[in-house]
């Protein structure tokens, strides 16, 4: 097995400036006049404020040093030591004599043959790329929740704003009801059902407007801003073809470099290097020893004698062999071995739950493609119902609650096509996330959407 080199402690490519970054800037001047923010601009926001994924690359910055640590095995230790002490004795007769002795050692070690040290530093090498996944999965989700937070907002508000035009159409109608019926051409019925979906619309409203400020409040805390106006998709809007159109090619896209794939690779390999440490437990270690020591020795104050220092310098080869340990050297390499098993099958399932989320988002996209074609064409036929409906009205072929009810089912149907074209936009990215392949710039397409 290959291990690969530690790379420096730094945040690394998620963190240089790209593509992404400039057009945020871009957007955030063209944003100065305006109130409104582009969903490129609010995710840089994200970045440097939303506390999930603050919290991922400081524990990223630990892991790397964290692993930089276990280098020090291999190097030399250097040590310096001092000491100092006192001593009074009285003898009979009188005499008393005091002593005092100092003494300074530097000592030096360097592992010759530690097993288990490079294998600890193996494993740190390793635990480097585990923590570089990490990040990565925390990137990717920062972009779908600002994402899907981003179209929340964008849905309430066309939520809100096609409830607010079925109120005016539904008191225009009750206008009309009301006039009808005071001519005598009516009868109450058509006021008092206009009355009722004029009321039941206005609750929609309130509920509209609640639900309004709940997806603003949690943009604004997502973003750390107040009052966040996303900018709007363009109408109309043409979405980007789904490629590549197999999902087969979707899930070939899931090799080593899917982040979690990757975790349970070198989470295996880490658990592999664990057995060796555990079996290194019964191989000798050898270190070179080295140690200077200056000392003084006692003196006798009464007598005015001379103190005597000494030079002591010594090297040499220290060998360990460990020879019986209560059989717990045995005892942990089967449990590494049962570990290194339970690993193997993490990354079975790793790779099959990639394959079915993957598969499934695929699905999803072409699912929600399909509604939107289908509800395009649902706006189309439920506005010319509601003008034939209309049309009969005013002839007498048809009541008040035929046009109700076709006014009701366009608003609707308008309100599920703009949540569809949201769906499909975010479904892409979740495609992305579940392949593994999502980045910050894949943002870039679905900005250049919205309006300018």
């Amino acid at each position: 097995m290959t291990v690969p080199h530690a790379p420096a402690p730094t945040l690394g490519r998620p963190f240089a400036p790209s593509r992404l970054a400039m057009a945020a800037g871009l957007a955030l001047g063209a944003a100065t006049g305006a109130q409104a923010q582009s969903l490129v601009e609010l995710y840089e926001a994200a970045r440097s404020f939303d506390a999930t994924y603050l919290s991922a690359r400081s524990q990223y910055d630990a892991n790397l040093f964290r692993a930089a640590q276990a280098k020090a095995g291999l190097l030399p230790e250097v040590g310096l030591g001092a000491a100092a002490s006192w001593a009074r004795r009285e003898i009979n007769g009188g005499t008393d004599t005091t002593s005092n002795s100092q003494s300074a050692t530097l000592s030096a070690s360097q592992p010759l043959y530690r097993p288990v040290n490079k294998l600890i530093n193996d494993q740190a090498l390793l635990s480097v790329d585990v923590a570089k996944a990490t990040l990565t999965l925390a990137e990717q989700d920062l972009i779908v929740r600002t994402t899907q937070s981003y179209f929340d907002v964008l849905a309430a508000t066309d939520t809100l704003a096609f409830v607010r035009a079925q109120k005016t159409a539904v008191a225009e109608q009750l206008a009309a009801a009301k006039r009808n019926f005071e001519v005598g051409t009516t009868t109450v019925t058509d006021s008092r059902e206009a009355q009722a979906s004029f009321d039941l619309v206005v609750a929609q409203e309130i509920a509209a407007e609640n639900d309004l400020r709940v997806k603003q409040l949690t943009l604004d805390q997502l973003v750390g801003r107040v009052a966040v106006a996303p900018k709007p998709l363009v109408a109309p809007v043409v979405l980007p073809p789904l490629l590549p159109a197999d999902p087969q090619a979707w899930v070939a896209l899931n090799d080593e470099t899917h982040p979690t794939i990757l975790q349970a690779t070198r989470g295996l390999e880490i658990a592999q290097l664990e057995t060796r440490k555990a079996e290194a437990g019964h191989k000798p270690t050898v270190d070179l020893v080295a140690q200077y020591q200056v000392a003084r020795a006692p003196s006798n104050v009464t007598l005015a004698q001379n103190s005597v220092r000494s030079n002591n310098a010594s090297i040499g080869v220290q060998f360990n062999m460990p020879l019986f340990a209560g059989f717990a050297i045995q005892n942990r390499v089967k449990e590494t071995l049962s570990l290194e098993n339970k690993a193997r099958t993490d990354l079975d399932a790793a790779k099959r739950g990639i394959d079915l989320a993957t598969r499934s988002a695929f699905l999803g996209v072409l699912s929600g493609q399909g509604q939107v074609k289908a509800l395009e064409a649902a706006e189309a036929s439920s506005q010319s119902a509601l003008d034939a409906n209309r049309l009969g009205y005013q002839v007498g072929v048809r009541i008040n609650i035929d046009v109700l009810n076709a006014q009701s089912q366009l608003f609707q149907t308008k309100r599920d096509l703009a949540q569809a074209r949201y769906n499909v936009l975010l479904g892409g990215l979740r495609l992305k996330q579940a392949s593994g392949r999502l980045v910050p710039e894949d943002l870039l397409p679905i900005n250049s959407l919205l309006v300018r």
